[in-house]
């Protein structure tokens, strides 16, 4: 079975982030494998050690440096890599069709992870993009897997802790949560073993990718400011804990 992961180059959410005429960022920072793809990686790989014959082929789609966050998924268990080089930053729409043609090129997937979504743009919709265009079913924020023959059972996490359970035929495209696995880091030969492993590039303008109908770009980007106001609550423990719960539940609404 191949197995295919779609990772994501993000910046480090520890960096320093200065942006640029409204709508970039400076680039000039530290970016590594998007952290819920840390996931996806891992239990691909998990998959792979039970299931005979099988292949893990990281995908991504960014520009030539995003190779690094391809050598990342092949230290942490993938076999080879694909790199869909560009020199630009592409909505959803236009990345899962970049992705879906670069997986069809290369082989026949049994299955396809991602992870539940990316930590600078948070859309959360590649995986259904990339599930429509082949037609395949789609789980997201997955926190449980079991493969049994030709379906997969997943456990998805839903807001306020509630969980479901889907039975899907495969093949299927899956959004990792960070509840499926604890990530597997790689050991130094880990990243000694990766950097002689294959990864392919191929230039995004020679998949001819169709205009899309539809698109997104971004507008401005302002940077988040949180003004915290501080409440002291006096009273007895027992009034203290009652505003407390009030807050979370009416104000805060976390509860």
């Amino acid at each position: 079975m191949q197995i295919y992961i779609c990772v994501k180059h993000v910046p480090d959410s520890a960096a320093h982030i200065t942006i640029l005429d409204k709508n970039r960022i400076d680039e000039n920072i530290s970016f590594l494998l998007n952290p819920y793809d840390e996931h996806a990686v891992t239990e691909a790989a998990k998959i792979k050690n039970n299931t005979p014959d099988s292949e893990v082929i990281a995908v991504c789609l960014g520009k030539n440096d995003a190779e690094k966050t391809i050598r990342s998924a092949l230290a942490m268990g993938a076999d080879r890599g694909i790199l869909i080089t560009c020199d630009k930053n592409y909505d959803s729409m236009v990345t899962a069709l970049a992705l879906k043609a670069a997986i069809e090129q290369d082989g026949n997937p049994g299955l396809i992870f991602t992870g539940k979504e990316s930590i600078d743009a948070e859309g959360m919709q590649t995986m259904f993009r990339i599930g429509a265009l082949f037609d395949f079913p789609v789980a997201t924020n997955v926190v449980r897997l079991d493969i049994e023959a030709d379906k997969a059972v997943v456990d998805c996490e839903l807001s306020g802790g509630i969980t479901n359970t889907y039975e899907m035929s495969l093949p299927c495209v899956l959004g990792a949560g960070k509840g499926l696995n604890t990530p597997r880091y790689p050991t130094f030969p880990d990243v000694v073993k990766s950097k002689k492993k294959p990864v392919q590039k191929i230039a995004f303008t020679d998949l001819n990718i169709k205009d899309s109908l539809a698109g997104m770009r971004i507008v401005e980007l302002e940077p988040l400011h949180q003004a915290r106001q501080p409440k002291e609550i006096k009273g007895d423990a027992g009034f203290v804990a009652k505003e407390i719960i009030r807050i979370l539940k009416q104000e805060a609404k976390v509860l």
